[in-house]
């Protein structure tokens, strides 16, 4: 079967912050329950213990670290690193709601340079997050995932998984069209992960409004 290339992103990183810092305080209503389900099924598979430390990169609003520092317990520590300040403060608000800003620890910034010490993480999350990277920055934020991780820290990616079919097809021309509102596309999540030294341990493959979805539990092999 030949291998289509995958749409690139055409946005700067610019107008994505600016983009999500205008919808912050509605992304809840225009996104967050049609990905709730996705979002849970990886947490599910990322199976965070008490004590862990866990990253969790494009954490948006804020759901997911709660459930994050929930699971941790006051002796663990989750960080999160969002690219958006409109997002940080609302999911600042979220944390702090739930009684858990004592074990949760936001920063604004890019993935493509983790501003974390190799060996730091238990964990790594990400829920549709890694579709918002041009290709030739993939490999660099998974090469910068699997350095903070520790040896055989564990990975759960929630990404669209680029598949033949009209959804699809339909998806990537409103990319094409509208790359601002339309920042996300279809990619190859397994082959990246294990392109960048991960080895899959599990794989939920679902649909969204037609759009397949995987989500991937990966283990990090030692460097």
């Amino acid at each position: 079967m030949e291998i289509t290339p995958v749409t690139r992103v055409a946005r700067s990183k610019e107008r994505a912050k600016a983009n999500y810092d205008r919808l912050s305080r509605w992304y809840d209503l225009v996104a967050g329950r049609s990905e709730k389900k996705y979002r849970d099924f990886g947490l599910q598979l990322l199976a965070v213990a008490e004590g862990e430390r866990v990253l969790e990169i494009g954490f948006g609003t804020g759901h997911c670290l709660v459930a994050l520092a929930t699971a941790v317990g006051p002796s663990g520590n989750v960080v999160g690193l969002d690219l958006s300040a409109g997002m940080q403060a609302i999911a600042q608000e979220r944390v702090q709601a739930a009684g858990l800003a004592d074990r949760v620890e936001l920063h604004t910034g890019d993935a493509v340079h983790l501003p974390f010490a190799p060996d730091s993480f238990d964990g790594v999350f990400m829920s549709f997050t890694l579709e918002l990277f041009d290709t030739p920055e993939i490999p660099i934020v998974l090469a910068q995932c699997r350095q903070a991780l520790r040896p055989g820290g564990r990975l759960a990616l929630v990404s669209l998984v680029k598949k033949p079919g009209t959804a699809v097809r339909l998806y990537e021309w409103c990319h094409e069209k509208m790359p601002t509102a339309v920042d996300c596309r279809p990619i190859y999540a397994q082959s990246s992960l294990t392109a960048a030294g991960f080895a899959i341990v599990e794989v939920l493959a679902l649909s969204m409004w037609g759009l397949p979805v995987e989500i991937i539990l990966a283990k990090s092999e030692e460097l």
